[in-house]
């Protein structure tokens, strides 16, 4: 349709959102479908957080604020950095956005010319390279493979480098992988940047509070503090707080960054929702014992699945160190035909006949950006994980 825009051309609809409807229509029209695509926890919000947000709106809290976030909240947001990863920022350091999607799209609006350069390593968030070509920008991936735990090297990382190199996108743990760097692998990645002084850094650290086994979360700002003035560090109430709706993100950095990300918030969207604002605040600032609770419950789930996954043919499933997804290999799978006819030749194949055949939805790796694989989110029951690992394990057993 020519009245569109070009820029309409660069990017893809979520894959993860596709899946996630898929299996809602298809459960509508009365099949039996588990749908394991959604990148949100089950559990509900605290409870805490939802009175915090009542009383908000019963003392009128419901007008206009400040364009990236009410003081109280950089407040409290500058208090979890100094007490959980020991940073020091000031609130004209910090932005509020509705979500990190927002707070990421916009440093990348903010910063970014045509020409310019964006590593992202993959697999990656599904969002990342869509939002550096809807800014103007070029996302290079980086392949993380399998036999490096998913996760980018520092000798990858320099050989991708470029003059036009403007921003790593860091994700850990990772969406999709659940791979989750350590201080010595990021330490090791930090004294490549410390080399390009033209590179920031934007670490997403959304699954901060979802690691497992002891593992010892850390920030690239925090174990490399020479570079704390070219990065961004994001994150939000979504994951940790079980608030996806709730749409609150944030993100701290230089305050030059975070004055001009607020000029292109203040021309879109401007403040997010005034009631999610305070509720976070709640959540930030409020009881945060529920966390290693529900730690424990998705260790036991992410056990479950990785144990069920490899007993199933042609499937090699990795332990995640973090996040609520597995990223297990189907290449066991490819070159087969399904018991109702279809032939895998990808893993778009796979998970397409796995939805049709099965009633269990999984997104392809393609869509991370590297295959082929496929992401299972373990983010539902103990009992809806076995039936649908189950059925995986019968789907695979089928193939011929």
């Amino acid at each position: 349709m020519a009245f569109l825009a070009d820029a309409l051309s660069r990017v893809k609809p979520s894959a993860t959102i596709a899946v996630t409807n898929k299996a809602r229509e298809l459960k509508a029209a009365g099949r039996d479908v588990i749908g394991l695509g959604a990148g949100e926890p089950d559990f509900d919000t605290p409870d805490n957080v939802k009175q915090a947000a009542i009383q908000a709106i019963r003392d009128g809290k419901t007008k206009y604020t400040a364009v990236d976030g009410i003081p109280e909240l950089k407040e409290a947001i500058a208090a979890k950095f100094a007490r959980e990863n020991d940073l020091a920022y000031e609130p004209a350091e910090i932005s509020v956005g509705t979500g990190g999607k927002q707070v990421l799209y916009n440093a990348l609006m903010a910063t970014l010319n045509p020409g310019d350069e964006v590593i992202v390593p993959a697999p990656y968030w599904v969002s990342y390279p869509d939002m550096v070509a809807l800014a103007g920008g070029t996302p290079v991936a980086v392949e993380a493979s399998l036999a490096n735990g998913y996760k980018l090297t520092p000798e990858q990382l320099e050989a991708t480098i470029t003059p036009k190199t403007k921003w790593l996108i860091f994700n850990s743990p990772s969406n999709p992988s659940g791979a989750a760097y350590t201080r010595e692998e990021i330490a090791a990645l930090g004294e490549v940047l410390k080399r390009h002084r033209h590179v920031w850094t934007m670490t997403d650290d959304m699954y901060e509070h979802l690691v497992y086994d002891g593992f010892d979360f850390t920030t690239m700002a925090q174990v490399v503090p020479e570079l704390k003035d070219r990065t961004l560090t994001v994150n939000g109430v979504s994951k940790a707080y079980s608030m996806t709706g709730w749409r609150i993100g944030y993100g701290a950095g230089p305050a030059e960054l975070i004055k001009a990300m607020a000029k292109i918030q203040s021309q879109s969207t401007s403040n997010p929702s005034s009631i999610s604002q305070w509720a976070a605040v709640e959540a930030l600032s409020g009881p945060q014992d529920f966390i290693p609770q529900n730690q424990e419950l998705f260790r036991g789930r992410r056990d479950l699945v990785v144990s069920m996954l490899n007993q199933a043919n042609g499937i090699d499933c990795p332990v995640p160190q973090g996040a609520f997804y597995v990223y297990p290999s189907c290449a066991g799978t490819l070159g087969k035909t399904t018991a109702g006819g279809t032939a895998l030749n990808c893993d778009e194949d796979f998970v397409t006949a796995l939805l049709e055949e099965e009633g269990v939805a999984v997104v392809h790796g393609t869509a991370f950006g590297s295959s082929p694989y496929f992401r299972v989110s373990y983010a539902t029951s103990n009992a809806a994980l076995e039936e649908a690992c189950g059925r995986i394990q019968r789907f695979c057993g089928n193939l011929r």
